[in-house]
């Protein structure tokens, strides 16, 4: 695909971390990347140029979502996705079957596709590989994810295998229902939480040759060391020269631990969320901006941080903001979070480019602690 081109530039002789370049027709994307979540086409918060104050390269949409509401032909009239948000960089949009299995009730999967009721009216719906080939087409998107089966945690090795070879037969009618030349169709490697049938499921995507891989159905309950475990399994059998997305996945340690691992971008709803909540990602570990200690506390969530937030207001203004339910205290925790895991990845590429991200890891975790807040 001539619009869409994959440079791995750089191994960390340190480490195995990889350092890429993803080449799209709304822009070059570095590597490794995370990506905000803009699931109704935008970023909770945020507008679009405030993403590109902050450094976004590349954002997520969501299938289902803008499939329910407005609807996707409505976004093409708009001349799709990128007009309608008023955003000129890539999107990747995921396929859907995520929130099916998550949002939706009543749903029922057959070979064809599932059958479900909308969450916000309880109206009958039905997604397809086909259907969701033609919503993401429509909304005209740089990356587009194929349609799968997510399995639970918990889930039997019997009940995870029959859902992976339908994720396999339904990856093959999405490969041949996608026509759009302007955009890459990603597959999406499943097989719960069992080694095996992961390896089968890379190997057998891989034989389709995708543009791409998404790794889906991790961080759905189960403990960290498992999702750690399933990507070093991956990590020698996915192609080398193709992106690896970990699919909902980006707190600071899933993002330090997956690039260990060999992925390549990452995105995750949990910047935004803490932030709405009056919590922030800290120097030294997560912040409750909310508490009663930042209420005299006359500097930035982060001194060393560059986003709008920390260059101009302080922590006790901010906590004032949340308590006053004054909707610019979300607003301003919600740029910094986004910022802060943006130049994170920025400085993992860098310590990848100069074979020392473990270096760079190992400093991470001595000033950052993962298991408190403050």
């Amino acid at each position: 695909m001539k619009d869409f081109t994959f440079e791995l530039i750089k191994t960390c002789r340190q480490s195995g971390a990889r350092a890429g370049i993803l080449h799209t027709p709304h822009g070059d994307i570095p590597t490794p990347i995370y990506m905000p979540v803009g699931t109704q086409a935008c970023v909770k918060a945020m507008t679009s140029e405030e993403l590109k104050e902050i450094g976004t390269r590349i954002l997520l949409s969501n299938t289902y979502h803008l499939h329910l509401r407005p609807g996707e032909k409505l976004i093409e009239r708009a001349g799709g996705l990128h007009s309608f948000m008023h955003w000129d960089r890539p999107i990747l949009t995921d396929s859907g079957g995520f929130q099916v299995f998550s949002l939706a009730t009543l749903r029922k999967i057959t070979e064809e596709g599932v059958s479900f009721r909308s969450h916000l009216d309880g109206s009958d719906r039905f997604l397809s590989p086909e259907t969701s080939m033609a919503v993401q087409e429509a909304l005209g998107s740089d990356i587009a994810m194929a349609f799968d089966i997510c399995s639970a945690y918990p889930c039997d090795h019997r009940k995870a295998e029959e859902a992976m070879h339908t994720t396999h037969r339904w990856a093959e009618r999405c490969l041949k229902a996608h026509t759009r030349k302007d955009q890459a169709l990603f597959g999406i490697v499943q097989g719960a939480f069992y080694e095996d049938l992961r390896v089968e499921s890379a190997k057998t995507l891989a034989d389709m040759d995708f543009p791409g891989y998404g790794i889906g159905g991790l961080s759905v309950g189960e403990p960290k060391e498992t999702m750690y475990r399933i990507l070093e399994a991956l990590s020698p059998v996915m192609p080398q020269h193709k992106p690896r997305y970990l699919m909902g996945v980006g707190s600071p340690d899933c993002i330090l631990e997956g690039v260990l691992r060999g992925v390549d971008m990452f995105d995750c709803v949990l910047a935004t969320r803490i932030a709405r909540n009056g919590t922030v990602f800290g120097p030294k570990g997560r912040l409750v901006v909310r508490n009663q200690t930042c209420a005299e506390e006359f500097f930035p969530i982060d001194e060393t941080c560059d986003c709008f937030a920390c260059r101009n207001y302080t922590r006790a203004y901010i906590r004032h903001l949340l308590k006053a339910g004054e909707i610019t205290g979300a607003r301003l925790c919600s740029v910094h979070n986004l910022r802060f895991l943006l130049r994170m990845t920025q400085e993992i590429r860098q310590a990848i480019l100069e074979d020392r991200f473990l270096d760079y890891r190992k400093e991470f975790y001595a000033r950052y602690d993962m298991t408190r807040n403050f």
